[in-house]
């Protein structure tokens, strides 16, 4: 490696060797960088020299034996054959003309037996009294088979300037320079690997030879302990100063100027200057800093922990001296740890602030942490409390939480100022944490800013909008306005401002709206970006989506907002987007993908425990897993630490609903029946009592059922088709599938028969399946074994689909689905076959496959029984199937917008 690319030079040294021996004396020194080969390249002369009977003598300077007088001599003469050199003179006399020539003479009596190839690396570190030999011999053997090879680091010359001014003035002087590889001589030396991935090692170790083989050493070919010791091994060789002063360098980044440099480390700008060209040489720098953070770091940790902090401070009063910006004073404090300075603070917010516009938001939380911790003012370390939960949210929902804590205290004791009440009621209602968030703006509706001056109305509350921002449609929200308390009457002809309540951020559009919401809330998510202030009104828009109009068509915003969240490294945000992605996968009876993608949220974020977001998304998984009929693995995660008061907020309602359904499950119908009322109040006082998002009144009812209540089951019911979802088809179906198991069997099968229509419609497979599952069971107990058979398949088959494993276990026990049973077909039925049939066939088929009768089916689609049966007919003989009973139980034909 450190010879590839140097076969110019190479052919240089081999022709001095050639020269010498033809009686020509030679003098070559090797210039180079630190780490960039000059000793093996002096290696390979000197072998070079003996395959070609050369008599070579090696000798190196060392900076711990510079003071050795004679040493390096010394060296030369025990590596010389027996008795070929005279020893030479000890001190005094040591320096005397007598003992240089006498060292000459014998030399060139050895050169006349074969050439002789003086080889001293490291000259700049050798003794004077060697390197005045030396000269002596250089001067006076010009016609001698005579050849001195010395090696010389760059930028690091010996004490004696007289050796170097003597040796260019030989007319046998040879000079070569040893430099960096360049990045076609990487790629050329590593051709097997990608061009990117030879970019990454030239980036990393400037085209050094030492520190690119130290790199190749990683199995990952990454910054590791080798490329750290080879940092450290090519400051060393720098020069005595050079390491002190490369942490002056590394802790200054950018700002390393040799002026800087000198003023940190108390030296002269000329001595900084030539270290900072050392260090350029030998690939280390990248600009005024060093070239990797790997780098950076092996210098800096390598120092006593109080040493660094106080270099760290020096360079923040130096940044802040200079006018350096206020993320690299900050840089500094926070790696000080130093926040005793008046302008500390202020620079800390600001550099957070700058940070997060430029997308760094763990430097920004960084920063403010520090701020925080060091405020000695209750009041404004509570201020950037608020500050710091809001930029938290975006990597650690459960952090942006708990950072709000000190706040709400202050709050309740009186000490949180007026000024920092809207801030904190945004990001509480952010957070979906509308009880505390109202609670806020009631404190700063008062006159006095901390007594309510009026009770919060759902809707709105007096005063200037601190939630401005947090919607995508804002226009559903606030439908009037009132006058701010205590500021008098509105000027003529300017509108009076108001406070938007939290709750308005997690409601749905009103009936009037409803037609355009879709549209309008696509057309906003087309245009979003992910940044601070953009993800409430994105989940705002997705909610819409998921709720009015079906989570098939909300489902890959979900998913492309979660890739999105995932490429910033936005954990935080991801985790909400997965949430909601996970809840349309429940809510189209995908259970396996839903609790897949709500673990895989859970994973995302750092911590779990306390979080209202994370709790919702807790429930989902509960939620699935209780579904599938795993109520082990649902109790496993309801054990997990929540809020103290889970109904406060939005996302705990969704948890809330998972306990009782768990609890529903497990047979405590009482527990079950608290869960789904205690929404219910929550939903209601908020305003947000819609069926399509949470269909609390169907869940107590279901509890009710279990307690034997069936007369207040039926009223909660009965309540719930009158709401204004009541035509959603995904409301009206698991409420008519319940209000049926209260009728006789007659009445039964046809509110079931339009609760499985309706489900079909909505696109829910798993209440699908339950619905068939109850038509199935009416079926046989009005003496249709038949049909309820085939309704019995469909139905395992749509649970088997869903993941519902218990559901499939109460349907066909037993029942496994590898063997196909009578008329049921292992495939689904032929692609080409199924194109044959006509839509009014495939009306009919579809419904005879979900146990329609074909009178119920002629008065489902208005057409004559006879005309159903030669439908049916058509369809048999086009499907090559003998009867009703071999229709293919999978009949996935498309027809959802034919029935």
């Amino acid at each position: 490696m450190v010879l590839f690319r140097r076969a110019e030079e190479l052919s240089l040294a081999h022709a001095q060797i050639e020269g010498c021996a033809e009686g020509n004396a030679g003098l070559l020194l090797i210039e180079a960088a630190v780490g960039c080969g000059k000793s093996e390249f002096l290696e390979t002369v000197a072998g070079h020299a003996r395959s070609r009977g050369c008599v070579v003598l090696r000798g190196m300077g060392t900076a711990a034996e510079k003071g050795d007088p004679l040493g390096v001599l010394r060296q030369l003469t025990a590596d010389a054959p027996a008795g070929a050199l005279a020893h030479p003179p000890q001190a005094p006399e040591a320096g005397r003309v007598e003992a240089m020539q006498a060292f000459a003479l014998s030399v060139r009596e050895l050169s006349a037996a074969a050439p002789v190839v003086i080889c001293v690396d490291d000259l700049h570190h050798a003794d004077e009294l060697s390197t005045r030999h030396l000269l002596h011999l250089a001067r006076g053997s010009r016609q001698a088979r005579i050849l001195l090879v010395f090696t010389e680091s760059l930028h690091e010359r010996g004490a004696d300037p007289l050796l170097r001014t003597e040796l260019l003035r030989l007319p046998h002087f040879l000079r070569l320079r040893l430099e960096r590889l360049r990045p076609e001589a990487v790629r050329a030396m590593l051709p097997d690997r990608a061009e990117t991935e030879t970019d990454r090692l030239y980036q990393a170790s400037g085209g050094n030879p030492l520190l690119l083989r130290a790199l190749l050493q990683d199995p990952s070919a990454r910054p590791g302990d080798a490329y750290t010791q080879a940092v450290l091994t090519c400051l060393h060789r720098c020069g005595a100063v050079t390491p002190e002063l490369a942490e002056a360098i590394a802790a200054l980044g950018a700002l390393a100027s040799p002026a800087h440099i000198a003023r940190l480390s108390g030296t002269t700008e000329t001595a900084a200057a030539r270290a900072a060209a050392a260090l350029d040489a030998a690939g280390l720098l990248d600009g005024p800093g060093l070239r990797h953070p790997a780098a950076r770091a092996a210098v800096l940790d390598r120092m006593d922990p109080a040493a660094r902090s106080e270099l760290h401070r020096r360079c923040a009063l130096l940044a802040r001296a200079c006018g350096a910006p206020d993320t690299e004073v900050a840089r500094q404090l926070l790696a000080a740890r130093h926040t005793a300075e008046d302008w500390a603070l202020p620079v800390l917010r600001s550099a957070a602030d700058q940070y997060l516009a430029d997308g760094a938001p763990d430097r920004a939380a960084a920063l403010l942490r520090l701020a925080h911790e060091a405020c000695p003012d209750d009041a404004r370390r509570a201020d950037i409390g608020i500050r710091l939960a809001a930029v938290a949210a975006r990597t650690d929902p459960a952090a942006a939480e708990r950072h709000l804590l000190e706040p709400l205290a202050a709050l309740a004791e009186g000490r949180l100022e007026p000024r920092a009440f809207g801030p904190l009621a945004r990001v509480l209602a952010a957070q979906g944490r509308i009880d505390e968030s109202a609670a806020v703006l009631e404190r700063m509706a008062g006159p006095d800013g901390r007594r309510p001056a009026a009770p919060l109305r759902p809707g709105e509350v007096p005063g200037d909008d601190p939630l401005d921002g947090l919607s995508a449609f804002p226009q559903w929200a606030a439908p009037d306005r009132t006058a701010l308390p205590g500021r008098g009457a509105p000027l003529p002809g300017r509108p009076a401002r108001t406070v938007t309540h939290p709750a308005a951020l997690w409601t749905l559009p009103a009936e009037p709206q409803e037609a355009s919401a879709a549209h309008a809330a696509e057309l906003f998510l087309r245009g979003a970006t992910l940044a601070e202030g953009t993800v409430e009104p994105v989940v705002q828009a997705l909610r819409t989506l998921l709720h009015l109009h079906g989570a098939a068509r909300a489902l890959p915003w979900c998913e492309g907002f979660v890739r999105q969240a995932r490429q910033r490294g936005a954990t935080g945000w991801q985790a909400e987007f997965a949430g909601l992605l996970a809840e349309a996968r429940l809510r189209l009876g995908d259970l396996t993908g839903a609790a897949e993608t709500a673990e895989g949220a859970l994973r995302a974020v750092p911590e779990r425990g306390g979080s209202a977001l994370l709790s919702g998304v807790a429930g989902t998984l509960v939620r699935a897993y209780t579904a599938m009929g795993r109520p082990e693995a649902a109790a496993a995660v309801l054990s997990r630490p929540v809020p103290d008061r889970p109904g406060g907020s939005v996302h705990g309602l969704n948890y809330l609903r998972a306990r009782g359904q768990h609890a529903l499950a497990t047979s405590r119908f009482h527990a079950a029946l608290g869960d789904f009322l205690d929404i219910g109040r929550h939903m209601k006082r908020w305003g947000l009592d819609r069926p399509r998002v949470l269909p609390w009144r169907a869940d107590a009812a279901e509890a009710l059922i279990r307690l034997g209540e069936t007369h207040q089951a039926e009223r909660f019911l009965a309540d719930q088709l009158t709401t204004r979802d009541a035509d959603d088809p995904w409301v009206r179906g698991i409420s008519l599938r319940l209000r049926a198991s209260l009728r006789e069997p007659k009445e039964r099968q046809a509110m079931l028969a339009k609760a499985v229509d309706e489900l079909h419609r909505s696109g829910d497979q798993y209440e699908l399946a339950r619905a068939m599952t109850d038509f199935g069971q009416v079926l046989r107990e009005l003496g249709e074994p038949a049909r309820a058979a085939m309704v019995n398949r469909r139905a395992w088959h749509v649970a088997k689909e869903c993941g519902a494993e218990a559901l499939c276990v109460k349907i066909l026990p037993g029942h496994t689905g590898d063997s196909p049973g009578p008329g049921e077909g292992a495939d689904g039925p032929d692609a080409d076959l199924v194109a044959s049939l006509s839509d009014s066939e495939k009306r009919v088929a579809l419904l005879a496959v979900h146990g329609h009768t074909n009178r119920e089916i002629a008065q489902k689609l208005y057409i004559t029984v006879s005309t159903v049966e030669q439908h049916l007919t058509r369809v048999y003989r086009k499907l090559d199937i003998p009867g009703r009973q071999s229709l293919p139980v999978d009949f996935h034909l498309g027809v959802a917008e034919l029935v």
